[in-house]
């Protein structure tokens, strides 16, 4: 669908606004939208909402969040109305704002707004607030920083800003007609809802090729890849029949025998790191969940890294999370100079002759009936954590070393293809949040006539 622009423009004299609609003007926020800021004092409510990124302002409870929340102090807290446009002083920049559909009470951090006059469409101003570009401007209102997300992704996309209530005050916004405005809310609320949808379908796309792959996964390395091979029974109840020519086993079988299964040295003999590149790293989680291991900054000496050698990490050990993300396995393919592992890494050192390292690797970072052992493991602990003992009693469906071959060499391919469905359903969702976003900022800044929008809808 295709939409006209107005007869004519002029300068609205604001960067992201651009040129608007001769008959619109530019008003300051604070003429339009006042914030509510009213305390739940005496005690109005307890229904705690919470504003999230994708479902906008919704009951804490609906979160998961327990109830636990009702024994704090409420008055600290504001109320929010119906209506509200939530936004969270914090973050604005990153998209954390919401028009809420209930009454209940908010952080104190979160300014709720709501319009002067009552004839004004609220919606409208709430699309505004979901215009990048909008978003973008506010950045040099408040102190904003970036901040690292991990330690593990390295990436610098945590925007965390304050932004004061007297220069959101200040800031200029787009005023149509109240038909106008009440015209674009209408338009963005389907048109929106349609593009939502779309990205609901791609994200369910990519739920189940995830299911798809994990049960061809599982099949596959439970019961093989010939569908007519004759079958036994495994002796274990949730693990049914497997190939007459398998065998059940555990890691610990499967290992060298010397340093086959190792952790890393404890955290106290690890206190004289070195802040340069010395030649001799110390790798840990960042390196086993990206399989970059050029990453990290944890340096050791030569003497220590000889003190320390029966922590030394090698090509083709395979290295797995103790702490954290629990059980992400990594081969160990390349590496960039001699190190030794840190204390919330496990090492494995496989005999190639029992199970190859390209198999253990791939059951251990996905085969089903792995991940659930070591699910179970942590259930049970105190503590969650894996340690030498859980790695080395996991039990392990075991092909013939012939068949583990050609059990890598599909489960590739076939993890391969499952990628570029999902790389596909990624992309799709990309181009629909670009279309999203665009018709956002075309809208609500009067770069497209949609006042015809109801007319066409319903002829």
């Amino acid at each position: 669908m295709s939409f006209p622009a107005y007869e004519s423009y002029k300068p609205s004299g604001v960067p992201w606004i651009g040129d608007i609609p001769t008959r619109w003007r530019i008003q300051k926020l604070k003429s339009i939208l006042k914030d509510r800021n009213e305390k739940n004092d005496p005690i109005k409510s307890e229904n705690i909402l919470s504003l999230t990124m994708d479902r906008g302002v919704i009951p804490y409870a609906e979160r998961g969040g327990g109830g636990n929340k009702a024994k704090e102090d409420l008055t600290a807290y504001k109320l929010a109305y119906p209506n509200d446009i939530v936004l969270n002083s914090m973050n604005v920049v990153a998209g954390s704002v919401g028009l809420s559909e209930y009454f209940g009470i908010v952080s104190p951090v979160y300014y709720m707004l709501h319009p002067r006059y009552e004839q004004d469409e609220v919606r409208y101003f709430s699309h505004i607030f979901q215009a990048t570009a909008f978003q973008k401007s506010l950045f040099g209102l408040g102190n904003g920083i970036m901040v690292k997300e991990s330690e593990t992704s390295g990436k610098l996309n945590t925007i965390r800003m304050r932004i004061p209530i007297n220069k959101l005050n200040s800031v200029l916004l787009p005023y149509p007609n109240v038909s106008e405005q009440k015209a674009i809310a209408s338009f963005l609320d389907v048109e929106t809802a349609k593009i939502d949808g779309l990205v609901a379908e791609q994200r369910r796309l990519i739920e189940l090729l995830k299911e798809k792959r994990q049960a061809v996964i599982s099949h596959a390395v439970t019961k093989g890849l010939n569908p007519n091979a004759p079958m036994k029974p495994s002796g274990i109840p949730w693990l049914g029949v497997i190939p007459e020519n398998w065998s059940v086993t555990r890691i610990k079988y499967l290992v060298q025998l010397d340093d086959g299964i190792q952790m890393g040295p404890f955290g106290g003999m690890l206190l004289d790191l070195d802040g340069k590149d010395t030649g001799y790293k110390v790798f840990g989680q960042e390196n086993t969940i990206s399989g970059d291991f050029t990453r990290g900054q944890r340096w050791i000496s030569q003497d220590r890294y000889m003190e320390l050698s029966r922590y030394a990490a090698s090509v083709g050990d395979l290295v797995l999370t103790r702490k954290g993300s629990l059980g992400n396995a990594r081969l160990i393919e390349v590496l960039p100079q001699p190190g030794i592992i840190d204390s919330d890494t496990i090492r494995i050192r496989v005999d190639e002759n029992k199970i190859a390292s390209h198999y253990l690797s791939k059951i251990l970072h996905e085969a089903p009936y792995i991940v659930e052992q070591i699910t179970q493991k942590k259930r049970g602990a105190i503590l969650p954590g894996l340690n030498t003992g859980v790695i080395a009693n996991l039990i392990i469906i075991l092909p013939t070393r012939y068949e583990q071959d050609e059990l890598i060499h599909q489960l590739n391919s076939e993890s391969q293809r499952f990628d570029l469905l999902q790389a596909e359903a990624e992309r799709a969702i990309d181009l629909l949040q670009e279309r999203r976003t665009a018709l956002i900022s075309a809208a609500v800044t009067g770069k497209i006539d949609v006042r015809e929008f109801e007319t066409q809808e319903t002829a």
